[in-house]
């Protein structure tokens, strides 16, 4: 009897441990979801930019997020905080609108990045008044390099710059919200400028007419191309 039992007990052991896999299989694919999930949508933070792939980012982070210091790291008054696409954008969609909606991340542009992340090969500029390092300034031809996105569509896209009917903005439409200027900055009087020369995503937007022009008006917080330049400075 007693060999029976043992012969039982050694085949009933490999049917419990074959009940418990599928079980435990089960858990960790649980886990691999959520986890996934949770980089998913840690993935569409700017604290993910500074955090894991752009080590060369906190300072750019922080136009976004707090505004307090440009990527620079001169201190912002209210009107210059207002004045940084990055920071102005973020505040007034209630963060709706974030990094990714700009720097739009393309299969081969976050390949590209995650090798230069990897080999440390960005081109940085300096450091800024914290600490912080800066890489080289971007136009906006090379942040839409990688989508294949026209510099002007970029901007005047359904969900970000649309006239009151709903329809997306044209460079017409542009000029006549701005006709009542001394020297309108959206005809094209000389070439086409890109949006980049005036509207700065992370310092204070500059009226690029100033370089030639010493009556263009200046916006709230803006700049002139002299005093930009001034405070573009970088150890």
């Amino acid at each position: 009897m007693a060999e029976e039992i043992k012969v039982e007990d050694a085949q009933a052991a490999p049917k419990k441990k074959g009940k418990k896999l599928p079980i435990i299989l089960g858990v960790v694919a649980v886990v691999i979801v959520a986890a996934g999930a949770g980089f998913f949508v840690w993935h569409e933070q700017p604290t993910f930019c500074n955090a894991i792939c752009h080590t060369p980012m906190d300072a750019y982070v922080e136009t976004y997020v707090d505004g307090t210091y440009d990527k620079y790291g001169n201190e912002m008054t209210e009107e210059g905080k207002a004045a940084m696409t990055a920071y102005n954008h973020g505040q007034i969609t209630d963060g709706e609108v974030d990094c990714l909606a700009c720097h739009v991340p393309t299969l081969s542009e976050q390949i590209t990045e995650g090798m230069h992340w990897i080999s440390g090969s960005y081109v940085i500029a300096g450091t800024n008044a914290n600490g912080q390092a800066v890489l080289e300034t971007r136009d906006l031809s090379q942040l839409t390099e990688a989508s294949g996105v026209d510099d002007e569509a970029f901007c005047l896209k359904s969900g970000c710059h649309e006239n009151a009917d709903g329809s997306v903005m044209t460079r017409d439409d542009l000029i006549a919200l701005t006709s009542d200027y001394t020297r309108n900055p959206h005809v094209e009087q000389h070439s086409k400028v890109a949006c980049s020369e005036c509207h700065k995503a992370h310092s204070q937007s500059v009226n690029y007419c100033s370089s030639c022009h010493a009556d263009s008006p200046l916006p709230d917080g803006w700049l002139t191309v002299a005093e930009a330049n001034k405070l573009a400075t970088l150890a």
